[in-house]
């Protein structure tokens, strides 16, 4: 949704010369043969061509090409007569460096200057190298279609179909299609155009059978590709995209004329209607600037004069942007029109009365300038010779399409808004005919558009847009830049509507200096301060606070006013995305701006949209924070769609509309604008509105009351007046927690007011609030807000169920007649939803009342047989036993024993049976840690709630607990349990750890020998199947480690009967096939196996060894720790030795190749496979066993790895 913007426009009259046809903006020629290089609008260098022979001295001749040579330091120009010319820069001498006999009608340099294409008066194609070497010479008109030809294999050809009763010789009958010929005003010259990384060429010659144009496409070798479809009424433009994607030509129809798009297989893609009847106008040429984004039509009007209009596409629609309109003077008809190279928006134009004319284009969106309620943030996009009007504030609507259409009489060069606060919405247009058009909304509807002024504006200057930057000031004043000379200068017009009758406006113009008003300037508010004082118009430097000029350092595309902590700034991006304040850089990769209210809102080239608030930043401030990434809960950063570009912002407002590079829309909430809106409606307490945003935007609800506790807590009825609504009340408070929304989701700013304490301390904020709203509701209506009151008392830290449903009991009891009150049924319904019901059901129990137990039953899934019976056992007790029984099955004990003392005698007995059922219960839970080994727990339940010191000493002796049995026997002063209980159990301990040591490594040696012998008997057996049989044979695979041919074969139909077993029994039967029995057929896996469980043990012994070491060496059994220390490490060191022998990198993977060989046979690879299957048996070789080292010197024990 974006125009073309005139930033400014370059004229200068300095280029004299005797008539002539200009050729190029660097070169002219001129009648007398001569050729004049400019440089900066002056003359540099001349030579003569008719001197060297090139042309002839009666003017007959022309040149056909011209090329400027960066490498070379030349000009190369072609002659119709078949010369081909370099000019040097620095000799100012000309060089023939070809000729062609037959004459040249076209010459066209590839864009990377490596390579030229001639076309011959012969109707051929020359193509050469930069240094004039042939590479090959084609004929233009070429029979076959090309490399490109399409290939189909026969489907829907006309010689497949049926054709009824004309029989099977329609199928044979050909149609011959007509072709119109080319335009009479057509020069038939062949035109050439270059893809634009110079892969490929098109040129577009007339036919010689048909008469009519026909485009072909080479390659950069000089082969043909493709040739277009037979096109009726095609024209001489042809222009290749930069892009490569399409190239453009006209053509006429019988009822349009149209641009048309072809891809490079010369197949039509896509067109657009040029506003014109057929013979209305002809079109000379086609221009694509640099970067494809704009497309220049060179139009000669037949009854107006030429015109040059600029297309851009946007969303699949063309739309007319700019409309030049030279008039029907000859001299002022441009006979030059090209795009600059390097800026893409640049367009160059040179007049047949030696006038040259740079025009720069810039995009700018033309937004409304309202920052109130009533603005409808309007944009309008220029479409030819009507606007697109769309309003933002009303409806979102995807371009091409718009709210309304204002119809103009001319193309729309212009549109601008009025600056007026309360005018905001009008819009004035400036046509290419000098016009301005002022449209108002209607009064009766929005989208009544009427036309309020109609005048003409007569501005001094001859070439086209003479006028740029209109600005409408009032209601009646107009300020406009118009160029004037020298061409470094500008005017400043102010326009008003004259006070009779007269159809012109009166203009009053200040000329501007180049001291003044740069030509770099953009907007007539960069440099300079227009002030409007009753009919006066006055001019001034544009300063800062400290009185100096503000500058732009390079020219900007988009400017606009702002105020940042007070003080006034101006804006602007160039094209470069530099975002400039003044003379100070913000930031370099945006790739958009707007300012709406007090915000900053940018999109940057790494898909963020920013909002920043200016009043409480500083230039500093703002440079820092378009510097960093922002943090986490950053309110002002939000990711965007890669390309987005902000179109507008609704005032006071929360939406932000954005175009996508395709031409869409979106409408997006910035989380930091949300926010500063719903502050400002708390702050004004309206709660309705913020309820509505906060709800439709997802932000949490707890900030109607975070950002202000003291506030919102003394205006509960008007919260509660302004939502209204049942549902919304009961949304508010089951969302709310204890977590404050303004220091983690909504971090406040540094700048904003200090969040207010909360107004009772010591209370939680769910409570608090839920004991304001209840006691608000409950003194305005209490029956229509029923269950919002039950939902607060859900809501609290501690749910109040029993208080809830007591409050539903009462209203079953005492129903309200109350229109519109609730049921008990529907309170109770209501309940169930906020809570599980087994909890409701364990509370309505606690409050003893059986009604409302069975009313809460009823409305659960239980089966009547589950409570009905356990209800009529409590109704035959007595009340206190009763209550007693209650509070036992709830477990609130101390309910339990208050109502248990109720129960007169009978009490006594029940507490002391219920003494001994828990002392029963605790003397459960010791033996059932006894046997679960867990001898510390039992120790601290014996020491802590048992009081019993002994056994808990006893039970850390049994545990082999030292250390804590040491600490228990000191703190309770029980030293006679060191001699007759700990000693003796260390002695013990020492003789039990040096047996089991000993066992231990005798069984690793025996299995480690048993495993040796194993493996050499099966390496035997396999070593000498080969040798027996060769190896040819098919069963000499099978003999390896894992198994033989008939333990494969045998356990192959195990695991399918165990297939379908459980986990559990798998694994059971894979370690029942491990057996130590000699001679079993995986007794080498059965020894691994067991290997690996004896070093696991030994390894795990560790803490308990050193535990009982520490224990000798402090009571001073030096000898049987000197006895137990040396044993544990020859265990580990004998073990650890052994781990490479026992654990050798041997298994499946090394006899893989084997076993899948050229000689393996089905069950051998069957039998592999299932041995890759069982378990492994662990390898903890991989690391290094840990030992033990006690210096008898000192009670310190070392552990070492």
């Amino acid at each position: 949704m974006r125009n073309l913007k005139l930033l400014k426009s370059l004229r200068s009259t300095e280029l004299r010369g005797p008539a002539g046809t200009v050729v190029s903006p660097v070169l002219w020629r001129r009648g007398d043969g001569h050729a004049h290089f400019y440089s900066n609008l002056q003359v540099v260098s001349e030579a003569s061509l008719t001197a060297g022979g090139f042309l002839p001295e009666d003017g007959g001749g022309a040149v056909v090409g011209l090329q400027d040579l960066a490498e070379l330091e030349s000009a190369c120009l072609s002659t119709a007569g078949g010369d081909v010319v370099l000019f040097n820069f620095n000799t100012c001498q000309l060089e023939c460096v070809g000729s062609v006999d037959s004459g040249l009608t076209s010459m066209s340099w590839s864009p990377d200057e490596e390579l030229v294409v001639l076309t011959t008066g012969q109707e051929t194609i020359i193509m050469m190298t930069k240094h004039f070497e042939p590479i090959t010479e084609v004929g233009i008109h070429q029979d076959d279609f090309g490399e490109g030809k399409f290939v189909t294999v026969g489907w829907g050809k006309k010689e497949t179909q049926f054709h009824g009763s004309e029989g099977k010789q329609a199928a044979q009958r050909t149609i011959q299609v007509g072709v119109r010929p080319a335009a009479a005003w057509d020069d038939r010259a062949p035109r050439v155009t270059w893809r634009g990384d110079g892969q490929l060429f098109a040129v577009s010659a007339v036919c010689l059978q048909t008469g009519a144009r026909k485009v072909r496409v080479w390659n950069r070798e000089g082969v043909l590709q493709a040739t277009s479809e037979p096109i009726n009424g095609l024209e001489q433009a042809l222009c290749w995209k930069p892009s490569g994607s399409l190239i453009a030509s006209t053509q006429r129809h019988p009822n349009k004329h149209s641009v048309v798009f072809m891809e490079k297989n010369g197949l039509l893609h896509g067109d657009f209607t040029l506003p014109f009847s057929k013979d209305h106008a002809k079109v000379k040429d086609l221009l694509w600037n640099s970067d494809s984004t704009v497309l220049a039509v060179w139009l000669e009007d037949l009854a107006a004069g030429e015109d040059q209009q600029l297309w851009v596409a946007g969303n699949y629609h063309w739309y007319l942007k700019q409309s030049l309109d030279f008039g029907r003077d000859s001299r002022k008809a441009p006979v030059c029109v090209c795009w600059d190279p390097e800026r893409p928006l640049r367009l160059h134009v040179v007049t047949r009365g030696w006038t040259s004319v740079t025009y720069d284009w810039g995009w700018a969106t033309e937004r409304s300038p309202g920052t109130d309620a009533a603005a409808d943030a309007n944009v309008a996009v220029i479409d030819g010779d009507k606007i697109l009007v769309t309003n933002f504030r009303q409806c979102v609507v995807p371009p091409p399409m718009c709210s309304f259409e204002l119809q103009l009489t001319s193309p729309v060069n212009q549109v601008t808004f009025l600056c007026q606060p309360q005018g905001t919405n009008r819009l004035a247009a400036l046509t290419s005919d000098g016009q301005i058009s002022v449209y108002a909304q209607g009064e009766s509807c929005d989208r009544d558009v009427r036309d309020a002024m109609r005048d003409p504006v007569s501005v001094p200057g001859e070439e086209p847009l003479a006028l740029r930057q209109l600005l409408w000031l009032q209601d009646e004043l107009f300020v406009g830049v118009s160029s004037s000379l020298p061409p470094t200068s500008s005017t400043l017009l102010m326009l008003r509507p004259p006070r009779d009758a007269d159809a012109t406006l009166t203009v009053r113009s200040a000329g501007l200096n180049s001291s003044s008003c740069s030509n770099k300037t953009t907007t007539c508010y960069l440099f300079l301060n227009v002030r409007v004082d009753g009919a006066e118009l006055s001019v001034e430097d544009w300063r800062d606070a400290s009185g100096c000029s503000i500058n732009f350092p390079v020219p900007c595309v988009q400017t606009a006013l702002c105020s940042i902590s007070g003080e006034e700034y101006l804006l602007g991006l160039t094209d470069r995305s530099h975002l400039y304040a003044g003379d100070t850089e913000l930031a370099s990769n945006i790739s958009s701006f707007g300012v709406c209210n007090d915000f900053l809102l940018i999109t940057t080239h790494s898909h963020t949209c920013r909002c920043l608030q200016l009043t409480t930043l500083s230039v500093k401030g703002l440079q820092a924070a378009l510097a960093s990434d922002g943090g986490q809960n950053d309110e002002s950063l939000r990711r965007v769609e890669r390309g987005s570009r902000i179109v507008t912002v609704v005032p006071q407002d929360t939406r932000v509309v954005l175009q996508m590079p395709r031409g869409n829309l979106e409408t997006v909430h910035h989380r930091a604008l949300v926010l500063a809106q719903l502050r400002k409606w708390l702050d004004s307490l309206r709660f309705r509105e913020s309820f509505e945003c906060m709800r439709k935007l997802r932000i949490n609800l707890n900030l109607l009351y975070d950002h202000n506790p003291k506030v919102f807590l003394e205006n509960m009825e008007a919260f509660i007046t302004q939502l209204g609504s049942i549902s919304h009340i009961n949304l508010f408070v089951t969302e709310l927690k204890e977590e404050d929304t303004t220091s983690t989701m909504y971090p406040r700013g540094p700048e904003s007011s200090p969040v207010q304490t909360r107004p009772v301390s010591g209370q939680k904020k769910v409570d608090v609030v839920c004991d304001a709203l209840r006691s608000a509701m409950e003194s305005m209506d209490p029956n229509k807000f029923f269950l919002s009151v039950l939902t607060t008392h859900v809501k609290k830290t501690v749910p109040e169920l029993e208080v809830a449903l007591q409050k539903v009991h009462e209203l079953r009891v005492n129903p309200p007649r109350a229109a519109g009150a609730v049921s008990a049924e529907e309170a109770l319904k209501y309940l169930l939803f906020l809570v599980n019901v087994n909890d409701l059901y364990e509370h309505s129990l606690g409050t003893y009342d059986f009604d409302l137990v069975l009313m809460v039953a009823e409305k659960s899934q239980k089966d009547p047989k589950e409570y009905l019976p356990f209800l009529n056992m409590l109704k035959s007790l007595e009340t206190n036993y009763q209550r007693y029984t209650i509070d036992k099955h709830l477990k609130r004990y101390s309910k339990a024993l208050h109502h248990l003392s109720k129960c007169g005698k009978e009490g006594h007995s029940l507490t002391h049976s219920l003494t001994h059922s828990l002392t029963h219960s605790l003397t459960h839970s010791l033996t059932h840690s006894l046997l679960q080994r867990r001898f510390a727990e039992a120790a601290l339940l014996l020491d802590q709630y048992a009081k019993d010191c002994e056994e808990a000493i006893l039970a850390l002796i049994t545990g082999s607990v030292w250390e804590e049995a040491l600490r228990l026997i000191y703190m309770h002063d029980r030293q006679d349990i060191t001699e007759t209980n700990l000693k003796p159990a260390l002695l013990e301990a020492v003789g039990t750890q040096t047996a089991f040591l000993e066992a231990q490594v005798a069984a690793f040696t025996r299995h480690r020998a048993r495993l040796a012998v194993v493996r050499e008997q099966k390496e035997k057996a396999r070593l000498g199947m080969l040798d027996e049989d060769g190896p040819d044979c098919p069963d000499a695979e099978l003999y390896s480690e894992a198994s033989s041919v008939m333990s494969g074969s045998k356990y192959s139909q195990s695991n399918s009967r165990v297939s379908s077993r459980s986990s559990k029994n798998r694994r059971k039967a894979e370690r029942k096939k491990l057996s130590l029995k000699e001679g079993s057929p995986m007794e080498d896996r059965a020894l691994v196996y067991a290997l690996g469980e004896i070093l696991t043990t030994v390894d795990k012994m560790r803490e308990e060894v050193h535990g009982l070491l520490k224990a000798l060496v402090l009571f001073q059994f030096d000898k049987q720790a000197e006895k137990l220390q040396p044993a544990y490490e020859e265990a580990l060191q004998a073990m650890e030795a052994a781990v490479p022998e026992v654990w050798a990198p041997e298994g499946p993977a090394s006899n893989q190749a084997q076993l899948t060989g050229p000689n393996s046979t089905a069950n051998s690879i069957m039998a592999s496979f299932q041995q890759q299957q069982r378990p492994a048996a662990p390898q903890p070789g991989r690391h290094r066993l840990s030992s033990l080292f006690i210096h008898n010197s000192s009670c310190d024990v070392c552990l070492c790895n």
